[in-house]
């Protein structure tokens, strides 16, 4: 346990300076001062008392790169971040306030724990919380960023956010024995979504990634032409605003890269597959992002390239994302799309609003393989050497690109030094989309 440089007797004037000074001088505040631009951090609650110590976190508001935002920070210098109940009313005061102004939430964690010498109330206190959280899901992003120990119920928390970032020196498990957990584990099965060298890193990571998202499902994202400097990224980087791509879940599931980007200051959504087969993970990592766009109204641009699905559930998953999105959606083919993955992500089954297709590119709703054995099944009476090259023919002759574009399955063929232009041209295009869907609760994939 660390000093508790926020304790104060009750009973004990001690003047409004001084508390302040104190608090100040801790952990979470200094974190809180670092996510937000200079001077615009506001503190809620700041002399809210947890038995006799300050409450075990900070909360508060102000702007990061300009953008509103509600934060809050457990302080691990006052009894080791512990939640309590007065924990988990300063988190409830944030969401609520969240909620009603339609502003995103940032958390920082870092505790060890609970106090359990107040029990059921305490764990009453943040079941509610939990509840506020699942409230704003869809409504206001949430980031959470893990600095320290993140473990248990707290956790839980943490994890119900939109995007995880974690610091390698964080620790993120749902057990409380303390065992795994680390940020390569974490970053290892797609936990987080962003892994950072240090604190401060992981810090910036969030800052970076609030800029990219709306206020709200009722708002635009911001538009911004001042992006901070990432790597290029292959062919995404023939098409959005220099260096602006933000990697997601990188490191897992190899099959597919998703993220967001600017073009022409705006926010979109970019997945896009390598020419493997997307297996579950792959299938997972996509329909996040695509299901994350739709809940924001982000346009989502999709690369597509892949030899197909490895199982049924991938496939289900990643179709039913795709099916249900109504906010822009932009194919652009690079590589091969055949069968069920065309009609997964270009096809009518992903409603995309335009596909496109490289010049080099295949596409066909059928596999070349069983695209033979309808049209042309004599082809296939001979040797392996011999069916192998009947299909090789099938592909150039009936899946080639502007074989696609004459036959109505993709609307134009591009080369990569016109993808800019044409779709930031589309994105205009699409800017007053609006598509109805029949009231339901929610889809059941």
């Amino acid at each position: 346990m660390r000093h508790n440089s926020g304790q104060r007797k009750v009973g004990i004037e001690m003047s409004i300076e001084k508390v302040k000074a104190e608090l100040e001088n801790t952990v979470a505040y200094k974190r809180l001062n670092s996510l937000f631009d200079e001077g615009t951090f506001s503190p809620l609650a700041p002399f809210a008392l947890s038995g006799n110590d300050s409450a075990e976190v900070a909360v508060g508001f102000g702007e990061v790169n300009g953008c509103a935002v509600y934060a809050f920070a457990q302080n691990s210098d006052i009894c080791a971040g512990a939640m309590s109940k007065a924990h988990a009313a300063k988190l409830k005061k944030l969401y609520n306030l969240a909620l009603k102004t339609g502003t995103p939430v940032v958390g920082l964690y870092d505790s060890n724990g609970a106090r359990v010498n107040e029990g059921v109330e305490m764990m009453t206190a943040y079941g509610e919380v939990l509840n506020y959280s699942g409230k704003l899901a869809g409504i206001v992003p949430q980031i959470s960023v893990v600095l320290g120990p993140c473990l248990g119920t707290a956790a839980l928390l943490a994890s119900c956010a939109d995007f995880v970032i974690m610091s390698e020196k964080g620790k993120f498990t749902i057990n409380t024995d303390g065992k795994g957990g680390d940020a390569a584990e974490n970053k290892k099965y797609g936990v987080a979504a962003i892994t950072a060298k240090d604190e401060f890193a992981a810090i910036e990571a969030a800052k970076n990634l609030v800029v990219m998202l709306p206020q709200n499902n009722l708002s635009d994202p911001y538009a911004s032409e001042e992006i901070p400097a990432m790597p290029e990224s292959g062919l995404i980087s023939k098409f959005v605003d220099g260096g602006s791509f933000v990697e997601l879940f990188e490191g897992f599931a190899d099959g597919a890269k998703v993220g967001f980007a600017k073009l022409q200051g705006d926010t979109v959504g970019i997945v896009e597959t390598n020419g493997g087969v997307i297996d579950r993970h792959a299938g997972e990592k996509c329909a996040k992002i695509v299901r994350f766009c739709d809940a924001y109204s982000i346009p989502v641009i999709t690369l597509a390239d892949s030899k197909g699905f490895k199982c049924i559930k991938s496939a289900a998953k990643l179709t039913a994302a795709y099916a249900e999105a109504t906010t822009a959606k932009i194919t652009v083919v690079t590589g091969e799309a055949f069968g069920a993955f065309y009609m997964a992500v270009a096809g009518t089954g992903a409603s995309t609003d335009v596909t496109y297709a490289l010049e080099n590119a295949s596409v066909s709703p059928l596999n070349p393989e069983a695209g033979i054995i309808v049209m042309a099944p004599e082809r296939l009476k001979t040797d392996a050497e011999g069916r192998k090259k009947a299909v090789e023919e099938f592909k150039a002759n009936e899946c080639s690109a502007m074989r696609a574009a004459e036959q109505g399955y993709i609307d134009n063929v591009v080369t990569d030094d016109e993808l800019r232009e044409l779709l930031s041209a589309s994105l205009d295009m699409l800017s007053g989309k609006r598509e109805t869907t029949l009231p339901k609760k929610h889809s059941t994939i």
